[in-house]
């Protein structure tokens, strides 16, 4: 019997399967005064139940939902001075993770202790570290402030989030590499497109223009096509700063974008997305608010975009790829370093990685099409 011919041979997709671990690393769970309300909330994340109180002082303290006396749910419970009191028997725990009183009991048993979270308040945000072998952060390992969240010259945060079911988190990373979805799904598309990976940082370097055919919000409101540099850096497995200034109409606007998420569970994530921005010279600041809420909100649609995506895309574990396509391969490896014990993590992963798409060919078919696309909706006006 002859071989089949290999032309004829289809490509089989090999959807893998989600990681059975949660990634080590910082993790953003929200801004951190929404947790300063005077009770308790409940999160959940890295397969099970987290609760975040705040103390007397205001310091911001993680626990294992479930109460080590009789399970009950500390979400439900009482914030009590400097300790959460459980809803079913009244046990109070402090931050620490100790029980510090049993109002009914003659004495606290040595060993009530519950888990405390390794906690970081950085940027106005809270994160929490993740390590499956338990281990505490690096020292290394950390958040980079953002200066413009602490000044009176930028908006407060916006915030916003998303739950996205039937999809692993790395969907999202893999977006660091796509130079090709920004013009299908954001209506823009890329004229520079560097990726740089090192250690625990992937690195997007981009320079995109605003389609003709379908401009976006912002180019709407300040005139003009708009052209969008952008520094983008993931610090770990889930929390990327990108730093953007968009140009329209004569027009400069500063942002800083953060995209983060957390898992809920291998196929369960919590997209979250905010940003602030500079405010503009001249406006009063009711204005100025205004704008960096619509500036905001315009790059916040463009999660929305990839979200439609992610629902109804299958995991691919082997994508079929051209040269425009990006080091796909390579982030993988950068990020598979989270899933992995501290001991066998490869240099692969962690080694410097540059690599340039080449956009001529790219920005010259998009332009023919955007040309084609106006023309068509000229002769239909």
């Amino acid at each position: 019997m002859s071989p089949a011919n290999t032309d004829d041979q289809v490509r089989v997709i090999d959807t893998g399967a989600p990681p059975a671990r949660y990634a080590r690393g910082w993790h953003c769970v929200g801004l951190a005064d929404s947790f300063r309300d005077g009770k308790p909330h409940t999160i959940t994340v890295f397969g099970t139940e987290l609760v975040v109180f705040a103390s007397a002082d205001g310091t911001l303290n993680v626990l294992d939902a479930y109460c080590r006396h009789m399970g009950g749910n500390l979400g439900d419970g009482t914030i009590k001075g400097d300790t959460l009191a459980c809803p079913f028997h009244d046990w109070r725990w402090k931050g620490n993770g100790r029980c510090a009183a049993i109002p009914y009991g003659r004495r606290v048993p040595p060993l009530a202790r519950t888990r405390a979270w390794t906690t970081l308040e950085q940027n106005k945000q809270l994160f929490v570290w993740n390590d499956p072998e338990g281990n505490p952060p690096p020292e290394e390992i950390t958040i980079p402030r953002i200066d413009g969240a602490f000044s009176d010259e930028w908006s407060d945060w916006t915030w916003n989030q998303i739950v996205i079911e039937g999809a692993n988190c790395r969907e999202v990373i893999d977006n660091v590499v796509d130079m090709a979805h920004f013009f299908y799904v954001h209506f823009a598309f890329p004229t520079y497109f560097k990726n740089v990976f090192e250690g625990h940082v992937a690195s997007q370097y981009m320079t995109s223009v605003g389609r003709d055919d379908v401009q976006g919000e912002t180019a709407k409101e300040v005139g003009g096509k708009n052209v969008l540099n952008s520094e983008a850096h993931y610090f770990g497995p889930s929390y990327m700063i990108d730093n953007i200034v968009s140009e329209a109409g004569g027009q400069r606007v500063e942002a800083v974008l953060i995209n983060c998420h957390y898992p809920v569970t291998p196929t369960e994530f919590v997209l979250q997305y905010g940003a602030i921005v500079k405010k503009l010279p001249g406006l009063s600041p009711q204005d100025a608010n205004d704008m960096a809420v619509k500036f905001a909100g315009s790059l916040g649609r463009g999660f929305e975009q990839d979200v439609a995506i992610w629902e109804r895309k299958t995991r691919i574990d082997n994508p079929l790829l051209c040269e425009e396509d990006g080091p796909v391969y390579q982030l993988r490896r950068w990020y598979e370093q989270f899933y992995t014990d501290v001991a066998e993590v490869d240099e692969k992963m962690t080694a410097r990685f540059e690599f340039e798409v080449d956009t001529t060919r790219a920005v010259t078919a998009w332009e023919a099409e955007v040309a084609e696309n106006l023309a068509a909706q000229r002769a239909d006006a």
